[in-house]
């Protein structure tokens, strides 16, 4: 049996072991603090694609696949994959997957994708119903910028202070046996909404989410 720990979080009697991961980056990323940290990383915001679309689907095969070559796996291997973008009916996740072939479900936690998927393939693997899953997301910041604000070709003005939506993708592969990291526990998160109606001032709406978490991470 799993264990409830209070209103949210579920202890894992069978933990999920990260077998291996990959992440993928655009041209900001490869300038950026965390370059280092990237298994590929792209200066065309078309990663060779005609559309940035397209370049979001590129970025997901491309995560996928260096995530599976690293725990030694084919796509075969794994029982179900669960990953998501941002754009409409995850269209960048369902042409960037299709040729894997391998059972999908479509995700769509904007910011908390990645979190989800992971929470959701942990869930999958404890419960027995699973022995390898791919958990992963994606986000092109002019695909992002077409669906949700000012699409870029328009030129239009940025406020002085903006947040900036990655151009990335990332992929973990999850196992019932292993020797990596393990997730020993999950916590799905609750609608808060505290009226915050600025569209530019994305941050002032995510703070409360942080400061909620802030209270389940131990300091060191």
């Amino acid at each position: 049996m799993q264990k409830r720990l209070g209103r949210q979080t579920v202890a894992l009697e069978k933990p999920a072991v990260i077998l291996s991961h990959a992440a993928v980056g655009g041209k900001q990323e490869s300038e950026g603090p965390l370059a280092d940290y990237f298994d590929h990383l792209c200066r065309d915001s078309f990663f060779g694609e005609k559309t940035w679309e397209k370049a979001e689907s590129a970025m997901q095969k491309t995560a996928l696949s260096k995530a599976l070559e690293k725990a030694n796996l084919s796509p075969e291997g794994l029982d179900y994959i669960f990953a998501g973008d941002l754009l409409n009916q995850c269209i960048g996740t369902s042409f960037g997957l299709r040729d894997f072939g391998i059972p999908f479900y479509g995700l769509y936690g904007a910011c908390s994708t990645m979190g989800e998927s992971l929470a959701l393939g942990s869930l999958m693997i404890s419960g027995g119903f699973a022995q390898r899953v791919g958990a992963m997301t994606s986000s092109h910041f002019c695909t992002a910028e077409r669906q949700y604000r000012m699409p870029v070709p328009y030129g239009n003005q940025r406020t002085p202070t903006a947040q900036w939506t990655a151009t990335a993708s990332g992929c973990v592969i999850l196992g019932a046996e292993g020797d990596g990291p393990k997730v020993t526990a999950v916590t799905c998160g609750k609608i808060v909404d505290k009226g915050i109606c600025d569209v530019n001032n994305m941050g002032a709406a995510m703070a409360p989410a942080e400061v909620r978490l802030g209270q389940y991470i131990p300091n060191p």
